[in-house]
């Protein structure tokens, strides 16, 4: 059971990068994000189980030999700010820098929110794009949720444990 979620996460990551390219092809001038761009790369970050025994299994010999990252930034960066784990990210890294938008409830109305990295504001204001051109936060949590839960053998399971991207390292 445990291979079928995974694979499936591993099939959410590829529509996730679909769906980013897309946004990259229409905002690929206002987006900086690149190599040594680690303005998102903080500690804290935290990741479902599912995605991090995905990073367990495909960078163990990271985690066995290498050393994390001074504290401060993501445990995985390297001493030049480059991602160690870049093929193996997990969703949060997958989708920064995009416009996002989301919706939440003020005052029992629901409000659209929308916001996008400083460092790629130039150009139109997020508030103005078509939401197709924004990253809408809510369905693939849900989707990563409900894997989460499969993985944990209980799909009612909660709560949905997360994990520190630096605990994966062990100390």
């Amino acid at each position: 059971m445990e291979e079928e979620v995974l694979a499936a996460l591993a099939a959410l990551y590829r529509e996730v990068d679909e769906e980013t390219a897309r946004l990259g092809e229409i905002h690929g001038e206002r987006i900086r994000c690149a190599r040594n761009c680690t303005s998102c790369c903080v500690d804290g970050i935290t990741v479902f189980e599912i995605e991090a025994e995905r990073i367990r299994r495909s960078c163990a010999a990271l985690l066995r030999e290498g050393a994390p990252h001074e504290p401060g930034m993501c445990a995985f960066l390297d001493q030049e700010g480059a991602c160690r784990i870049y093929e193996n990210r997990p969703y949060v890294c997958r989708t920064q820098g995009y416009p996002l938008r989301w919706v939440v409830e003020e005052d029992g109305s629901l409000v659209e929110r929308r916001d996008i990295c400083p460092l790629n504001e130039e150009g139109p204001p997020v508030e103005s794009l078509p939401s197709d051109q924004c990253w809408t936060l809510g369905p693939v949590e849900g989707k990563l949720a409900s894997l989460q839960a499969a993985f944990q053998g209980n799909p009612r399971a909660r709560p949905l444990r997360r994990i520190p991207l630096r605990d994966l390292f062990p100390r």
